[in-house]
């Protein structure tokens, strides 16, 4: 578990780790194609696994799933973007809608939010009563154990970008007349209650830690660094899961003739750090 002094580890985490662009450009596709081995293997040997994704507006979670996932076989992942919940689902226990988004055998689930909006943004904006919100901490400490017990891994990600940073990239977007309807007052409202936020994040992290699913906090300030620290959280933990099941490494040649086939437009959007829009849907 984390230690009640981590309570303030994201104001601590340096946000300032970037990658260059020559090295984004080499490790990229390595660790695209050792994710798709991993994706095949665990689908041969029957292992799920849940990637959550969870951050701030405008933190880039949504191109970062769309680069995790660029590589994939579509046949072997499913992703959820979670919205709040709908009529008939509040008729319902609160985590029946994510039971029913749970993987099947050997499938990869990857959650655009997830369970975890309860305990930050229905709290934080008042949606639930504060007894709702902390009981939930037990529920999702327990669903995870389920989930473990029965074999799945279970990947969390909090992408971490500072006040400034947000605002920042909000503003880019507006500035751009087709990308500009995507801000809404909504998002600056959040934006204006970050302190809150912060806190109920760094709560939400002490709470749920657990060996099982262990939370990996990710700098988002530069992309390149974030899609890369990503990649290899996810690959280090099916690594650790399929154990001796685990395919082996890619041969130099090997990696050499797969990097002479990548495609002008793969490494034009691996190369570009300049031209990418921040969606505030991310």
């Amino acid at each position: 578990m984390l230690s009640v002094s981590s309570r303030f580890m994201l104001e601590n985490v340096n946000l300032k780790r970037k990658l260059s662009a020559d090295d984004y450009a080499a490790a990229l596709p390595r660790l695209q194609r050792r994710l798709y081995d991993l994706e095949k293997a665990c689908w041969d040997n029957k292992i799920s696994s849940i990637i959550v994704f969870e951050g701030w507006d405008a933190s880039g979670k949504g191109t970062s799933i769309a680069t995790l996932t660029q590589r994939l076989d579509p046949r072997g992942f499913k992703l959820h973007s979670i919205a709040p919940p709908r009529a008939f689902e509040m008729s319902r226990p609160w985590l029946w809608r994510f039971w029913l988004r749970v993987p099947t055998s050997g499938e990869m689930a990857i959650f655009d939010q997830s369970w975890y909006s309860r305990v930050l943004f229905e709290r934080v904006e008042g949606m639930v009563a504060e007894k709702d919100w902390r009981a939930a901490y037990a529920d999702i400490v327990d669903f995870e154990r389920t989930l473990a017990d029965d074999g799945t891994v279970i990947v969390k990600l909090f992408l971490h970008i500072s006040r400034k940073e947000q605002e920042k990239r909000f503003k880019a977007i507006e500035a751009n007349p087709l990308e500009a309807w995507r801000v809404t007052k909504q998002d600056w409202a959040r934006h204006r209650k970050y302190p809150d936020y912060l806190a109920a994040a760094e709560d939400m992290l002490d709470r749920t830690e657990e060996a099982h699913a262990s939370w990996t906090i990710v700098e988002a300030t530069s992309r390149r660094w974030a899609r890369t620290k990503i990649l290899k959280t996810v690959i280090s933990a099916l690594e650790l899961r399929l154990g001796p099941l685990v395919p082996a490494h890619e041969t130099p040649e090997e990696a050499a003739a797969a990097d002479a086939e990548s495609d002008s437009a793969s490494v034009a959007e691996m190369l570009d750090d300049g031209g990418e829009t921040w969606t505030a849907a991310d």
